[in-house]
C-alpha cells in the first residue's frame, strides 16, 4: 500500500504548519491571554503548546496501534482523515474558525486553564492536526527514523508557534483583524487543496485503482 503523504521534509512542514494553523490560532491566544501580564501571557503559550506536543506525541506513538486494536485498515482512516482535513480546511476558508476563535475567549482563573481550552485543544491540536500525525508516521510504511524526524518537524513547527505568540500583539497591529482573516483564509485553501490530493489517491487505495 503507498502513503498518502510523501515523506518530504517540504511537505511534511507545510502540511503540518498548516494544520496547526498558526493564524488562526492567533485571536485566540489575544483572547484567552486578555488582561494578563507578558510573563502570564508567554506562559499560557508554553503551557498550550506543551500540552499540545503531549497530544500529538500520544497519536504519533499510540495512534497506530490504536487502529490496529480497533481493526480500523489504515487505508480507511487516511480516507476518512482527508475527509477531515477538507472540511477543516473550508472551514478556514469560509472564516468559521476565526469566528471561533474570536467568540471563545475565556476568563478561566488559572492559566492552564486558559492554555488547555480552547488554545491548545482543539485550537492547535484539533482533530485534522491529530490525523495529520498519525498518516504522516504510519508505522507500516515509515521507519523510525522517519517518524523521529517528523516529530522533530512538529516540533520546529511548535517553535515557531511560540515565536508568533510571543509576537502576537505586534502581528495583530500590523496584519489587524482583516489581515488575519485574509491569511487564515490563504492556510485554509492550502490545506483543503492538500485533503483534495490525498483524498483522491486515498480513493485510489481504498479501491485498488491504478494511480495512473
Amino acid at each position: 500500500m503507498g502513503a498518502i503523504f510523501p515523506n518530504d521534509f517540504l511537505f511534511e512542514f507545510v502540511t503540518l504548519f498548516v494544520v496547526l494553523d498558526p493564524i488562526a490560532t492567533l485571536p485566540i491566544f489575544i483572547a484567552v491571554t486578555s488582561g494578563l501580564n507578558r510573563r502570564q501571557s508567554l506562559l499560557v503559550a508554553f503551557y498550550a503548546l506543551g500540552v499540545s506536543f503531549l497530544v500529538l506525541l500520544f497519536f504519533i506513538v499510540a495512534g497506530q496501534h490504536l487502529l490496529n486494536a480497533l481493526e480500523i485498515p489504515m487505508a480507511s482512516f487516511q480516507l476518512t482523515g482527508s475527509l477531515v482535513l477538507l472540511l477543516f480546511g473550508l472551514k478556514m476558508v469560509l472564516g468559521k474558525i476565526t469566528e471561533e476563535a474570536t467568540e471563545a475567549g475565556s476568563d478561566g482563573a488559572g492559566l492552564l486553564d486558559r492554555a488547555i481550552y480552547p488554545l491548545a485543544v482543539p485550537g492547535i491540536a484539533g482533530a485534522g492536526a491529530m490525523l495529520t500525525v498519525v498518516m504522516l508516521t504510519d508505522n507500516k510504511i515509515r521507519s523510525l527514523t522517519e517518524q523521529a524526524a517528523t516529530t522533530a518537524i512538529l516540533v520546529l513547527c511548535l517553535a515557531i508557534l511560540f515565536v508568533m505568540f510571543a509576537l502576537s500583539a505586534a502581528i495583530f497591529r500590523v496584519l489587524g483583524r482583516p489581515g488575519v482573516e485574509i491569511v487564515s483564509r490563504v492556510f485554509g485553501l492550502i490545506l483543503a487543496s492538500i485533503a483534495t490530493t490525498n483524498l483522491v489517491v486515498a480513493i485510489k487505495i481504498s479501491f485498488g485503482i491504478s494511480a495512473g
